[in-house]
C-alpha cells in the first residue's frame, strides 16, 4: 500500500493553543547513542520538504496519557505519582534499540525494541492510575513503543522521505532507560515540548 504524507499538527479533540497535557513519557536527553542516530537521520531528511525534524531534547517515547492540566486536580496528580512510584519501585532499568525508521502518514519513527519492557512500565502506570481513578484513560491494548524523528506538516508523497531514509547507512542505537517521566506537554510550535513534573527512577 502506498503511503501519502498528512499534516500531523491538526488540532485533536480537546487541544487548543496554550493548552497543556499530563502524559507519561520516556525521554532521551541522556542517550548519546540515540542522539548520534538521530543526527544521522536529521541530516538525511534535512532537504525533504514538509517535515518538522525532532531535536535531541524533544525525542520521546509516549507511554500513557493522563489528561489536560486544566482538568486534572493537583491532588489526583500527586496521588497517581505516589501510586506509580510504589508500583515501579522494583522495576529495573532496561535497554531499547532503535535502527531503521518507518514512514507513517504523519511521522517518521523508530519502532523501539524490545517492546516488552516499555509495555510493562506502561502497565504499571495504568495500574497506578487505576488505584486513584475508576476509569483509566486510553486503551490498554495496541501499545507500540516508538520514537519519532520527524513529523509531517503537510500533504504529499512519501517517496522523497523513503529515498532519504534509504540513503542512510548506520548502525543501531541503544539507550539505557533508567526512568519514566510525568511531563506537562505542549504542542503550540509544531513540536512536542514539555516540562518535567516528576521523574521516577527504574533502577
Amino acid at each position: 500500500m502506498t503511503i501519502s504524507m498528512a499534516n500531523h499538527w491538526w488540532w485533536r479533540p480537546g487541544w487548543r493553543e496554550g493548552r497543556t497535557f499530563y502524559t507519561w513519557h520516556l525521554t532521551f536527553r541522556d542517550a548519546p547513542d540515540v542522539h548520534r542516530l538521530a543526527a544521522t537521520y536529521r541530516h538525511a531528511l534535512a532537504d525533504v520538504p514538509g517535515l518538522d525534524l525532532v531535536p535531541d531534547q524533544w525525542l520521546h517515547l509516549t507511554m500513557q496519557g493522563l489528561g489536560f492540566t486544566d482538568e486534572v486536580p493537583d491532588e489526583d496528580v500527586n496521588a497517581i505519582v505516589d501510586a506509580a512510584t510504589s508500583r515501579l519501585a522494583h522495576s529495573g532499568a532496561f535497554d531499547l534499540t532503535l535502527h531503521r525508521p518507518a514512514i507513517t502518514p504523519e511521522a517518521i519513527r523508530w519502532e523501539a525494541q524490545p517492546a516488552e519492557p516499555a509495555a510493562a512500565v506502561r502497565t504499571a502506570i495504568r495500574h497506578a492510575i487505576g488505584d486513584v481513578w475508576r476509569n483509566v484513560p486510553e486503551e490498554p491494548d495496541g501499545f507500540a513503543p516508538h520514537v519519532s524523528i520527524a513529523y509531517s506538516n503537510s500533504k504529499g508523497p512519501a517517496e522523497p522521505v523513503q529515498q532519504a531514509l534509504d540513503s542512510v547507512d548506520t548502525v543501531p542505537a541503544t539507550a539505557r532507560v533508567r526512568a519514566v517521566e510525568l511531563i506537562v506537554l505542549g504542542r503550540d510550535r509544531q513540536m512536542y515540548e514539555w516540562d518535567t513534573h516528576t521523574r521516577i527512577s527504574l533502577s
